[in-house]
């Protein structure tokens, strides 16, 4: 019977054995999150949208970590292009004031997300609305620039998405047509365009914004000739000017705060923290077992001294001896005088009023004042209750001002 366990157990051994290995060796998943950011090397990053920004712009790429309204408001002076890219982008009312007059003093403001607060689309008359391209992916979404110097029948696509996001309504006096997106089934119908990249201009400045944020991303910029299209967007800004990157608004974290990121990131730590988790474990079934069991726990028996003291404090104070308490009260705190501060109580002269003064905190005075009530107490027969409480609190400030030095 027990070499049938141990062979049991070498099975068990084995097979978690082979699929930790195969675990291992198993290609590591893509991370598909949105995260926007231009440290991220993931498909969904903007790590080469930096990259290509920073040789355009070489010096005058400034990244901004902190909110617009913050920014602008230290930095009111300063021209150029304010660049967004998210998933979406959600201002708030004052923050959105502030950035829609810096561009009416002749700057630009860059948006690119699939998802815009309402204010601003009632301000600058937009509508916005979803083209899919059906379940089969056989009409997935393609992108095409209107200006003819930009290649315009030129179509780039984008298979990843079973939709696109279109400006279903624009403000036509006043919107320049960019960039339009369509499906295989209505590329027939060129004289309705589902439009996706358009210009407006705002007081003395100038606003672009595009309803597809992925085309900024790692993935859309380095599959075929995509990067013609960022390339294209990218040519309506004045590369003459600074461009501030917005690193604020973005669905994922520039840098990562939990410890555990670099475990769970790194293969080879990964699986090391999982082992050490399985050891833990099966060292608490094998070692549980060897233990003996639960100690019952016998509560000690319950201290009463105090609860005597306070019954003999009542028997005094109903036979009416307030002399034998006060007695005692100056008993204990002669006590407390030669437990907490270590002198002699017996002979108490000069030299002792000034030792405890100074190791109480108190001065000599009030120390001799004190002890010469105690001896005034000590020598009345007939106490009142206001006089044994006084002593009481006399004894109590004694104590408090003492404690706290």
């Amino acid at each position: 019977m027990r070499k049938k366990g141990t062979i049991y157990v070498v099975i068990a051994v084995l097979t978690l054995g082979l699929l930790l290995l195969l675990e291992y060796n198993k290609p590591k998943e893509v991370n598909w999150f949105p995260s926007f950011v231009a440290q991220h090397k993931l498909p969904y990053g903007t790590y080469v949208l930096r990259d290509i920004l920073e040789q355009d712009f070489e010096d005058d790429l400034r990244p901004v970590r902190i909110p617009p309204f913050e920014f602008l408001a230290n930095n009111s002076d300063l021209e150029g292009t304010y660049f967004f890219v998210n998933d979406a982008l959600e201002f708030g009312e004052s923050e959105l004031d502030a950035l829609l007059q810096w561009a009416a003093r002749g700057n630009t403001l860059f948006m690119a997300a699939e998802a815009f607060e309402k204010r601003l689309k009632d301000t600058l008359g937009l509508e916005t609305s979803s083209l899919f391209s059906g379940l089969d992916r056989e009409h997935p979404p393609r992108f095409r620039l209107v200006n003819p110097r930009l290649d315009a029948r030129k179509d780039y696509t984008f298979t990843k998405d079973l939709y696109a996001t279109y400006f279903s309504a624009v403000d036509t006096l006043k919107t320049t047509v960019i960039g339009t997106v369509f499906n295989e089934s209505d590329e027939e119908d060129p004289e309705d365009p589902h439009i996706n990249v358009i210009s407006q201009p705002y007081g003395e400045g100038t606003i672009l914004i595009s309803s597809f944020p992925k085309a900024f991303t790692n993935y859309f910029i380095l599959r075929g000739n995509n990067k013609d299209y960022v390339a294209g967007i990218l040519s309506y800004i004045d590369t003459s000017r600074p461009l501030l990157l917005d690193s604020y608004y973005k669905t994922g974290k520039p840098y990562y705060t939990s410890p555990m990121y670099i475990f769970l990131n790194t293969k080879e730590l990964k699986w090391a923290y999982y082992i050490v988790l399985i050891g833990v474990l099966v060292y608490i079934i094998f070692e549980g077992k060897r233990k003996q069991r639960a100690i019952p726990v016998v509560k000690p028996l319950r201290n009463q001294t105090l609860d005597f003291t306070r019954t003999i404090a009542d028997m005094y104070y109903e036979k009416g001896e307030r002399a034998q308490i006060a007695k005692h009260k100056i008993e204990y705190f002669m006590d407390y005088i030669r437990s907490h501060f270590y002198l002699d109580t017996q002979k108490q002269d000069q030299e002792f009023y000034q030792n405890l003064a100074s190791r109480s905190g108190h001065s000599p005075e009030e120390v001799k004042a004190l002890f010469k009530y105690f001896d005034t107490i000590s020598k009345s027969t007939q106490l009142t209750d206001e006089a044994l409480r006084k002593l009481n609190t006399r004894i109590e400030k004694f104590k408090a001002k003492a404690n706290a030095k």
